[in-house]
């Protein structure tokens, strides 16, 4: 089975084209052996891919956390995608449409430098409501902002974004003096019974009105280098505290991405880079 592996700012991807070799009811177990750092290839997930007219450029496209649970959609996944797609030139034009779980999604090539591309993504309309992202208390919800939610004891004050898929987001003034400390905490959130699809989570740190610092929880994954969904969230969360404005710097551990909630839609841009491509016989 061949595949092409790419990373976005650290949150690394293997491509796969869909194939008769890779069966629906194979997906689960051979993502989870493939992304494995130890016996597999190794990446934060799998993307499938699949031309449906070229000359549209229109393409279907499913992506598998390392856990092999399929979430909704992937920012960063999206733009490597994309990039897999523009350097191997299996599409004639500089866009192309990705029909995902969570929708249609636009991503159009704004730059090139040797095997890192530089990509825009249309990430859609944020979303707010309880029944929206999921989240559960027993109550209805059309916005979740500062809701004081409990883990171990601690009140954690929680701002969450759907952006196609869950998001939950804590403001802080400084980040905790020990990975394993974010670490619990994001664990504890992804797997709260409140949110019954589990949740992927952001610990925000605003630096100005067009700046923000962000580490990433990701749901079936656990600490990403950067997250696309999740620096769109970010920002969203941001914006909707009145703490930045609509566009909005998003610091990762590997580098920036810029967020732009522009009207009723959430655009991204960033890099993604093709690392290698091989052949797995897993």
């Amino acid at each position: 089975m061949n595949f092409a592996k790419l990373h976005a700012l650290g949150n690394d991807f293997l491509v796969i084209e869909h194939n008769s070799e890779l069966k629906e009811e194979q997906l689960t177990e051979t993502t989870r052996r493939l992304c494995d750092r130890h016996t597999g290839i190794g990446a934060d997930g799998l993307i499938l891919i699949e031309i449906v007219d070229r000359e549209k450029s229109e393409v279907n496209f499913r992506i598998f956390n390392a856990d092999g649970s399929e979430p909704e959609i992937s920012g960063n996944g999206l733009r490597c995608a994309a990039t897999y797609l523009f350097h191997y030139k299996k599409i004639p034009a500089e866009t192309v449409t990705f029909d995902t779980v969570a929708g249609k999604r636009n991503c159009e090539l704004t730059g090139k430098n040797g095997y890192r591309y530089e990509v825009k993504i249309e990430m859609g309309s944020p979303k707010f409501s309880s029944r929206d992202l999921p989240f559960d208390d027993g109550s209805e919800h059309d916005l979740i902002i500062d809701y004081p939610l409990s883990i171990n004891r601690k009140i954690y004050h929680i701002t969450c974004v759907s952006v196609g898929n869950p998001h939950c987001d804590i403001f802080v003034e400084r980040f905790f003096p020990a990975r394993i400390e974010w670490h619990q905490v994001g664990q504890e959130l992804e797997n709260h019974p409140f949110f019954p699809r589990r949740t992927n989570v952001e610990f925000i740190r605003v630096l100005n009105r067009q700046e923000i610092e962000v580490l990433f929880w990701e749901r079936g994954v656990g600490e990403t280098l950067s997250s696309g969904s999740g620096s769109c969230a970010a920002a969203v969360a941001s914006i909707l505290k009145g703490l930045t404005d609509r566009k909005v710097k998003v610091w990762t551990s590997m580098g920036p991405l810029l967020v732009e909630w522009e009207k009723d839609k959430i655009y991204q841009i960033g890099p993604a880079e093709l690392v290698f491509e091989g052949k797995s016989f897993i």
